[in-house]
């Protein structure tokens, strides 16, 4: 069944992938893959201290949109805004099909599917003509 519309949920240690369609939801879980270890910042240091995310990771996530339409990007600000600024350099055709990117702590799938039918329902009667 295609699901031409979907909604990320990421931070760094996991995304959350709805596609659907009117009927059906298709969720993929995926892990970002790094060793476990723990950065500390030290005085004076060049930087926030912060691990950059892992590209396998975003090759994944972006993957997982593979012949999405119309997609909706949401999660904590710092992996949602890396993975973004790597879409915008690396898949340029992925970036067109981003339809809005927000802010979401940490909703449930529910939540998060009821969210992204609301959003796109809005989006289809603003687009049409």
């Amino acid at each position: 069944m295609l699901h031409a519309k979907a909604i990320v949920w990421m931070d760094s240690s996991e995304a959350h992938v709805f596609r659907f369609n009117a009927q059906d939801v298709e969720k993929a879980r995926l892990k970002a893959h790094r060793p476990f270890r723990k950065v500390h910042h030290k005085a004076g240091a060049i930087g926030a201290g912060h691990e950059p995310l892992n590209t396998a990771y975003f090759n994944e996530v972006s993957g997982a949109l593979e012949g999405v339409h119309e997609w909706l990007l949401t999660g904590p600000h710092g992996a949602k805004e890396q993975f973004l600024a790597h879409v915008r350099h690396h898949l340029p055709m992925l970036e067109k099909s981003l339809y809005g990117i927000e802010t979401l702590d940490h909703p449930t799938d529910g939540q998060l599917v009821d969210h992204a039918r609301r959003f796109f329902k809005a989006a289809d009667r603003m687009h049409v003509q």
